[in-house]
């Protein structure tokens, strides 16, 4: 009996160090996503992409040179209070802490700007967040990577000229900006602002409330205005709000360009037929042609892993967009083993990384993601790394993608960002990096 008591206790004990063992090579990087409320289309999309990643990477390649990634969902609802308890709840598990962390909401990531500085956990906004954070002298730890909300409009003012003939057509056109009231809707007014007064259009900003299901007020507003063309800035059940209100006041569709969060499939459907000839950003495709989103499907799919319930989600825009920032996330921790070793990370470690990234033609097509995504360069000066926008219509089926990548107007844009970025350092008694002494 003792023996045996013995025996029992000795492979208990062998496990626990077993386990702790394994526990310890594992990288940990936040779910904090909302799969709940008026906004649960896109949160859960892009966080059962990231995590649908991850899973294919552990599969398939054991991890990251070895190192198991991990995760934990955490709800937000979109609510930056929640965001911010999410963040803390989550930015010591693991064995190094959090490697970096998505918010998924622009206010989310206001509010974590100063607490993950001072925690030395990266931010990435992926095609979101502060604008301005692109300046990494003044924003060490806040990647706004990919584009931002200011060189994307600036791509969308370049579409619009484009469909009017050529940018002199501008002149005299009359937009309205449609906006979330939110800090993420509000964070283009002043890029459109300056776009108006270089090109000569007259730009009218309309608020929708939050969630933005109540639009008649807004929409006797734009048919009074009679615009020639109206951008949405909209998230969540705004989407097919707005363009159900514009065929009931007769406003052409093909004049309404959305944003890259009003451009996903569960933004068009619930319109029915209204949505039909709609344009919207986008900075990434959907599909599950590519070969990274083959082996989503065969490593985790057709294996009962998958993290979206309804399969028929896999490959939309909101799904491949999340993948974009596992493939992003993961390839930030591969650059920085490179330079710490094979091995969990921490966040400053992790940190560097990102600021390091290069994601050329060579290593999308390493990693099947050829026009998954634009090709992304990093630096301490260039937290965004890329700026271009493809735009894409509905044609009431799917979307069609209707242009190259445009690229941004970074004589617009540039200026703008280290303006803003030196105020925010003279407000906060911030001394920017020397971006010269940074390896």
């Amino acid at each position: 009996m003792k023996c045996t008591t013995l025996a029992v206790a000795v492979a208990a004990l062998a496990a626990v160090f077993s386990g702790g063992a394994q526990a310890q090579n594992e990288q940990f990087i936040p779910a904090n996503f909302y799969w709940v409320g008026p906004y649960a289309p896109g949160g859960s999309g892009f966080g059962g992409g990231m995590i649908d990643y991850f899973a294919m990477l552990n599969d398939r390649d054991g991890g990251i040179n070895g190192v198991k990634l991990t995760w934990e969902k955490c709800e937000t609802e979109y609510n930056n209070a929640r965001g911010v308890e999410c963040y803390e709840r989550s930015k010591k598990k693991g064995p190094t802490g959090a490697a970096l962390v998505h918010p998924l909401s622009t206010g989310i990531t206001y509010s974590l700007i100063e607490k993950a500085t001072a925690d030395k956990i990266p931010v990435i906004s992926l095609g979101y967040g502060r604008t301005d954070a692109a300046d990494g002298r003044v924003f060490p730890y806040i990647f706004p990577l990919i584009t931002t909300y200011w060189s994307q409009n600036t791509a969308k003012i370049k579409f619009i000229g484009m469909k009017e003939g050529g940018m002199d057509k501008l002149k005299g056109k009359k937009i309205v900006n449609l906006y979330h009231d939110s800090a993420y809707g509000k964070e283009t007014i002043p890029v459109l602002d300056v776009q108006a007064k270089k090109y000569g259009f007259q730009i009218t900003h309309i608020a929708v409330p939050h969630p933005g299901n109540e639009q008649q007020a807004q929409w006797l507003q734009i048919r009074q205005i009679n615009p020639d063309w109206v951008i949405l800035r909209g998230w969540g059940v705004m989407n097919p709000t707005a363009l159900k209100a514009a065929a009931r006041a007769g406003f052409k569709r093909e004049k309404v360009l959305g944003v890259w969060w009003s451009g996903a499939e569960e933004d068009v459907i619930p319109a029915g037929d209204a949505a039909k000839g709609y344009y919207a950003a986008a900075f990434n495709m959907p599909g599950t042609t590519f070969p990274a989103m083959q082996d989503i499907v065969k490593h985790v799919y057709n294996k009962g892993k998958g993290d979206l319930d309804d399969k028929s989600r896999v490959g939309s825009i909101y799904h491949t967009r999340g993948v974009v920032a596992g493939i992003i996330s993961a390839e930030a921790i591969r650059t920085a083993q490179g330079k710490y070793g094979k091995k969990p990370l921490t966040g400053e470690q992790v940190r560097w990384g990102i600021e390091n990234l290069k994601i050329d033609e060579k290593r999308l097509k390493e990693l099947g993601a050829i026009g998954l995504m634009q090709p992304l360069k990093v630096s301490c000066m260039d937290h965004e790394g890329g700026g271009a926008v493809k735009f894409i219509q509905w044609d009431g089926k799917a979307w069609k993608v209707v242009s190259d990548w445009i690229p941004s107007d970074q004589s617009i844009v540039r200026p703008m960002i280290e303006q803003s970025a030196a105020q925010y350092a003279k407000e906060k008694s911030i001394t920017p990096r020397d971006c010269s002494k940074e390896s």
